[in-house]
């Protein structure tokens, strides 16, 4: 590591922040124009008629036409045919900044080719996957332990949701208690006990459906950055049988959209102490993406769990896991059967060579190339340049990031919460649809971001590329109603 360690240069003004935001959520809408709105949605008719015609199909055999999120793209998915560093170009030809990076695990670009040319190499060696041991499985898991001693031991599962059911199971094995408490808002995938106070703080289990309610019946969240709410359900939870665990998103709900101011994260630590509760650590964006100690390096906080995913395998499959303190890992189960005194978990195609030679090999280079340092530099960069953007048109519109995770909130939609609950259920459909309109009007100049509001960037966005990136976006944010 270099003078810089992570990738974070400068840790934001949470409070200002929150005053643009709530500022931003206090206004109308201010979407594109409407004239040009319709441009923008004619690029999709005119050049990309090969998507259109295969998500058309797919939506056949495949609900939605995608099987991923992230691909829910308006006014109609797009389908990637090539992802090479900064760019990925479309079956119709039509090339894009990608500011998605598959969700934010490829650090060092997309397809990067030291590592693509390592995972052939076990491919032609061995195959993908062979259901026994490789030697890859231990040179990850002391790799990871060397970033983050806190990670005394890893256990490697196929996705950030696995890694929390994983860290949820062995809290509560560990400790003997069933409560466990998020922040509301926070996305921790999507196993039944944690889809509750999904995406917007005090909605519980609005989004829980086909999820009996046993399953969130010791889910509790509080709402964002309200320490006394948290001190409150730990001691309301003594006379409950106890608090397991409390989960954060270090940077705070959905990857830092409402940020977290920085001592946050050690008056968490510092309850859960005082409540005999663990601190589990959500670092599937974070892991690696802000450094290679990982947020809990950056803040200086040791977690008794962390859970992996996206960045552990550098952007190949199969990415996740759990790690943490020796004697809760050692709570899980392995192998054929067991006595009924440990956590059971599994997973055939965990830890398979292909994902473990990835992960060993991408977490070199982004160490070797400083990844994590210039993503987060050309993250400053774009932040920089679209408040200038936005300052130049006198938007309401709020930038800020954390090192390589930029925010780009322009509607709002992930602000609102249920302590105005009139407000939220009346503004939430034209908010969001604001949302998506905005991300197909940036998709249209060019440019992919996620979700509309959120942009990762990588060690591939060079100066040039960022300069060409906000000239898109000028011409975006130049044409929303009344700039």
């Amino acid at each position: 590591m270099t003078e810089q360690q992570y990738a974070i240069s400068e840790y934001h003004d949470v409070d200002v922040i929150y005053k643009k935001l709530k500022a931003l959520t206090a206004q109308p809408l201010r979407p594109v124009r409407r004239e040009k709105m319709k441009t923008y949605l004619e690029y999709f008719e005119r050049k990309c008629v090969k998507s259109r015609a295969l998500t058309d199909e797919a939506k056949k055999y495949i609900p939605g036409g995608v099987q991923h999120n992230l691909a829910f793209n308006y006014p109609f998915p797009i389908a990637i045919e090539k992802a090479e560093g900064a760019y990925l170009w479309d079956v119709d030809g039509n090339r894009y900044i990608d500011f998605l990076q598959a969700g934010g695990p490829t650090v060092l670009g997309s397809n990067y080719a030291p590592v693509r040319e390592k995972v052939m190499e076990v491919i032609r060696s061995c195959g993908p996957v062979t259901g026994l041991f490789h030697e890859y499985e231990l040179k990850l898991a002391k790799l990871i332990n060397g970033y983050m001693p806190a990670v005394e031991m890893f256990r490697m599962l196929g996705s950030g949701t696995e890694g929390v059911m994983a860290a949820v199971r062995a809290a509560r094995t560990f400790t003997k208690k069933k409560k466990v408490i998020k922040v509301g808002g926070a996305y921790h995938g999507w196993s039944d006990s944690m889809v509750y106070g999904l995406h917007i703080p005090g909605t519980g289990r609005l989004e829980a459906t086909g999820i009996p309610r046993g399953a969130t019946a010791n889910t509790q969240e509080f709402f964002p950055n309200a320490l006394s709410a948290l001190r409150r359900k730990l001691i309301a939870n003594r006379f409950l049988g106890g608090t397991a665990a409390v989960i954060v998103e270090p940077l705070g709900p959905e990857s830092g959209t409402r940020p977290v101011p920085f001592e946050f994260n050690q008056k968490v630590r510092e309850l859960c102490d005082e409540f005999g509760a663990l601190v589990i650590f959500d670092e599937v964006v974070t892991g690696f993406r802000i450094g290679m100690g990982g947020a809990q390096g950056y803040f200086g906080i040791k977690p008794d769990l962390t859970v992996f995913g996206k960045c552990v395998t550098g952007g190949y499959p199969m990415a996740g896991g759990v790690g943490g303190r020796r004697d809760v890992i050692m709570t899980f189960a392995a192998g054929i059967g067991g006595t009924g005194e440990r956590a059971y978990i599994g997973g055939t195609l965990s830890a398979n060579p292909l994902s473990c030679v990835a992960g060993y090999y991408a977490l070199k280079e982004m160490e070797r190339t400083h990844a994590p340092v210039i993503a987060g530099r050309a993250g400053d960069r774009l932040t920089k340049g679209l408040q200038a953007i936005i300052e130049k048109y006198s938007l309401p519109f709020v930038a800020y990031n954390q090192g390589s995770i930029v925010h780009l909130e322009t509607s709002g939609v992930m602000l609102l919460d249920l302590k105005n609950p009139l407000k939220t259920l009346k503004e939430i459909k034209s908010r969001k649809h604001m949302i998506e309109e905005m991300g197909a009007a940036y998709m249209a100049n060019g440019l992919i971001t996620l979700a509309g509001s959120r942009i990762y960037t990588s060690m591939a966005d060079t100066d040039e590329v960022i300069d060409d990136a906000l000239a898109k976006f000028e011409e975006v944010l130049s044409n929303v109603e009344g700039a």
